[in-house]
């Protein structure tokens, strides 16, 4: 069954022409992989018009793709980047493109850009036309709805404190999260980071380990000034972020460099399971 077959609302769209041609997403294009088609028209919705064009133009919005800040996220661009080879172009619908927008635009804004105007919703078309449909309600319906990383202010660092002031912060908090980060260099010239997490302990008793650990990832991401931070070279560096989840909204309030032999913290963590918070 064709993937995207739910996100259609039924009317009739318009004659593609013989102008465009069918071609297979390029392996460069990761955020259009596993979304139920393999082949794009070209040019696209966006007017590229070569293959070289549509990877370049295309990867800058790789990283917003990655963050996963809404569920149709990857469905919107890739309708635009990448649209899938049918009869008629398929736009994504109005409504999509402003449920997409409400919540990763505050994700660009954190990078320091604007929504582009490329993407305003009013080009789209309204939703009785035959567009994507964004299935919100369904999709809150069918999945647990997770809280949310906040873009904020970089935590300072720690590298100095005792496994007593440690226990004191856990008791303050409701996740502590070891993460392993390393940097490499895309054949673009950009960054992309290797996440490794592991929960290390969580008193939020709703959310599973892999859930704590999805959600970080999304914060490192989303906070990328925070993460090159934490990457100032490219070995590989550790550390143990803490923080809590108000309101369906993830921040992280404590960072500690995690060293090889750093006892304190192997001890806070070691101790924490006993600990008696006053």
């Amino acid at each position: 069954v064709f993937a995207l077959s739910g996100f259609l609302r039924v009317a009739t769209g318009f004659d593609i022409g013989l102008s465009t041609k069918c071609v297979v997403i390029p392996k460069e294009m990761d955020m259009c992989h596993k979304i139920g088609y393999s082949e794009m028209r070209l040019p696209n919705l966006m007017g590229h018009t070569s293959m070289a064009e549509v990877i370049l133009k295309s990867t800058s919005w790789q990283h917003l793709a990655h963050t996963d800040c809404h569920p149709h996220v990857r469905t919107f661009l890739c309708s635009l980047f990448a649209p899938v080879c049918l009869d008629t172009f398929i736009h994504p619908c109005r409504s999509m493109c402003v449920a997409v927008r409400k919540s990763c635009a505050p994700v660009l804004a954190c990078h320091g850009h604007p929504w582009p105007d490329s993407l305003d919703c009013n080009r789209f078309p309204a939703d009785e036309d035959m567009c994507l449909a964004s299935l919100t309600k369904e999709y809150k319906y069918l999945h647990k709805v997770l809280p949310k990383p906040a873009c904020q202010a970089c935590p300072a660092v720690e590298e100095f404190f005792t496994h007593k002031r440690v226990l004191e912060v856990f008791c303050d908090n409701n996740f502590a999260v070891k993460v392993k980060l390393s940097k490499k260099r895309t054949v673009f010239g950009d960054q992309e980071y290797n996440i490794e997490c592991q929960v290390e302990f969580t008193t939020q008793g709703s959310l599973l380990p892999y859930e704590t650990q999805s959600m970080i990832q999304q914060w490192l991401l989303i906070n990328e000034n925070c993460t090159q931070r934490m990457t100032p070279t490219h070995r590989p560096m550790v550390y143990l972020l803490v923080g809590n989840i108000e309101e369906g909204i993830i921040l992280v309030n404590q960072v500690y460099r995690w060293q090889r032999r750093d006892s304190q913290l192997t001890l806070a963590t070691q101790k924490w399971r006993y600990h008696k918070c006053l």
